[in-house]
C-alpha cells in the first residue's frame, strides 16, 4: 500500500507534459496575437494606400496646360508706321506658347489713353485648334464681352488680299462702333486680326483698317522663308493712303456693309 506522499508525487513525465501543454498554449496565443496584429497592420496599410490614392485621383482630372507667356527677350518681327500724329507710339508685346505659337501684338492709344487700334499677327503652333471658330477671340480682342456676337461688316481689299470685317450685332450704321478684322493664311499658318476705332464714319473706319494693314511690314522672318515670301508678294500689291486714313482709291472697299463671306478668310 502506497503512502500519501507517494500518491501525491508528480512524475517527471507529467511535468514535461504540463510544460508542453503550456508552451503550446503560449505559442497558440502568440500566433493568434500575431495574426490579429497582422490583420490590423493590413487594414492600416490598405487605409493609407486609399488615402494615398486621393492625390492621384485628383491628378487624373484635366490639368491646366501651359499657356501663353510674355517673351521679353524676343525681338519684334513686324512694324507699322504711325496711324495718325495724334496717336501714341504703339506698344509691342510678344507672346509665346510652349507648343510653338507666337503672337506679335501692336496697340495704339489716344492721348487720353483710350484704345485706338490693335493689330495681332499670330503664327500658329501645335496649340492651334482647327475646330475653334476663327472669330472666337475677336470680340475679347476688341474689348467686348466674350459672349458678344459679331456680324459681318463687309470686306476690304488690302495688299494681303480681301480681309473680312466684323462689328457687334445690332450696331447702327452711323455709330462709332469699332470694327474688327480677320485674315487667315494657310501657308504659312498665319492669322492677322485686330480692330480699329478710327474714323467718324463706317467708310473711314474701313479705310483706316486697310491703311493699317497696308503699312504692316516684316522686319525679320527668322527661319520661316514662307513668311518672307508672303510679305514679299504682298508688297507688290501695296497701295498708298494719306495721313488722314482715307484711301487713294475707292476700289479698296468691296461690297456692301454686310456682304456674305465665302471661302477662307
Amino acid at each position: 500500500m502506497q503512502s500519501p506522499e507517494a500518491s501525491t508525487a508528480v512524475s517527471p513525465t507529467q511535468i514535461h507534459l504540463a510544460l508542453a501543454a503550456f508552451a503550446d498554449e503560449v505559442i497558440g496565443t502568440l500566433a493568434h496575437l500575431i495574426a490579429y496584429v497582422g490583420a490590423l497592420a493590413l487594414f492600416a496599410i490598405l487605409a493609407l494606400e486609399a488615402l494615398g490614392q486621393l492625390p492621384d485621383l485628383r491628378d487624373d482630372e484635366p490639368a491646366d496646360k501651359p499657356g501663353w507667356s510674355a517673351a521679353d527677350r524676343s525681338h519684334p518681327a513686324f512694324a507699322v508706321s504711325r496711324l495718325d500724329s495724334s496717336d501714341k507710339t504703339a506698344s509691342y508685346t510678344i507672346l509665346r506658347h510652349p507648343e510653338g505659337g507666337r503672337r506679335d501684338v501692336l496697340r495704339w492709344a489716344s492721348e487720353a489713353d483710350q484704345p485706338v487700334a490693335e493689330l495681332e499677327i499670330y503664327r500658329e503652333g501645335g496649340e492651334f485648334d482647327v475646330a475653334r471658330p476663327a472669330t472666337a477671340d475677336l470680340a475679347v480682342q476688341m474689348g467686348l464681352s466674350a459672349a458678344t456676337t459679331l456680324e459681318q461688316a463687309g470686306l476690304i481689299d488690302t495688299k494681303f488680299g480681301p480681309v473680312a470685317l466684323f462689328r457687334p450685332v445690332g450696331a447702327a450704321e452711323g455709330t462709332r462702333a469699332c470694327l474688327g478684322y480677320l485674315k487667315r493664311s494657310e501657308e504659312p499658318a498665319l492669322q492677322i486680326s485686330g480692330f480699329s476705332c478710327q474714323g467718324d464714319t463706317l467708310p473711314a473706319r474701313r479705310a483706316a483698317i486697310a491703311c493699317t494693314l497696308n503699312r504692316l511690314t516684316l522686319l525679320t522672318s527668322g527661319n520661316e522663308p514662307r513668311l518672307a515670301e508672303l510679305f514679299a508678294h504682298a508688297e507688290l500689291k501695296r497701295r498708298a493712303c494719306d495721313s488722314q486714313g482715307s484711301l487713294g482709291s475707292s476700289d479698296w472697299l468691296l461690297g456692301a456693309a454686310n456682304a456674305q463671306l465665302r471661302g477662307a478668310l
